[in-house]
């Protein structure tokens, strides 16, 4: 079973991996790029290669690999370069990958229009993680909504389903500037 999982997880990410690299490659997209696209519009975007995908993606050794309404799904290389000095892969990475997760998952319920930030994030990390394990799975799902606040909830799993850790968010939401 873990085999099959790890075997799709790579396949996603492959296929992903080459849609994005013949789009215009890390970078921010432009106010004039995104005018009128709900979140999940540009999310879609981000990750059919029509738009450029966040720089981190390349330092950090993770990406979007799924989205729809409500959720969003990054996977990650838990490699030595992300070690902390105790030989595992450093609290901060966990953070950041939950953290992409429930960001995009919130952004994907923005109508046009509208962003968000993170004001709050809990992080509970409950293995430690090494890089005998291939991949992981950061799966975020938005809790609610609103006009002001928006709440998620995420998992870090590995593809033998390993819960490594899971984050809850609080991000405000808000009208983005008009040019």
């Amino acid at each position: 079973m873990t085999h099959n999982h790890l075997d799709q997880w790579l396949a996603d990410e492959k296929a992903v991996l080459e849609r994005i690299e013949k789009g215009p490659g890390p970078g921010v997209a432009r106010m004039d790029q995104i005018a009128g696209m709900t979140g999940l519009e540009l999310m879609q975007a981000t990750l059919d290669g029509t738009l450029p995908y966040a720089p981190i993606a390349k330092t950090l050794d993770f990406g979007l690999v799924e989205v729809g309404k409500g959720r969003a799904v990054f996977q990650g290389t838990p490699g030595p370069q992300l070690f902390n000095p105790m030989g595992t892969v450093h609290g901060g990475w966990f953070a950041t990958l939950l953290d992409s997760a429930l960001g995009c998952a919130v952004h994907t319920m923005m109508p046009a229009g509208r962003a968000y930030t993170t004001a709050e994030l809990g992080v509970n990390l409950v293995k430690a993680l090494t890089p005998k394990v291939p991949r992981v799975r950061a799966e975020g799902k938005v809790i609610h909504c609103g006009r002001q606040l928006a709440t998620a909830e995420a998992r870090l799993v590995g593809p033998d389903g390993t819960l490594y850790a899971h984050a809850t968010t609080t991000c405000l939401v808000f009208d983005l500037p008009t040019a």
